[in-house]
């Protein structure tokens, strides 16, 4: 899968059916290529110019599900 189509894809918490955005970044290990965490901006991108509210960063064993449109999490947002 390339990054590409893995951006647009919606990030969906399982825990309360929430759309928490679409991944605009992710972090991975340059030795092993693997996938350690995706990033999904908080809010809507007018709040993120200003970095009115922070990212979600979503380890990557958080991940339930890659779908063909969505991305199932499992996370605890306090």
């Amino acid at each position: 899968m390339l990054f590409s189509e893995l951006k647009c894809k919606s990030v969906i918490n399982i825990r309360d059916c929430k759309c928490l955005g679409k991944v605009s970044d992710l972090e991975f290990d340059e030795c092993s290529g693997c996938i350690h965490k995706i990033i999904v901006p908080k809010g809507n991108k007018f709040c993120n110019i200003f970095k009115v509210e922070s990212d979600y960063v979503i380890p990557y064993r958080d991940i339930k599900q890659i779908g063909p449109d969505i991305i199932l999490v499992d996370i605890c947002i306090s």
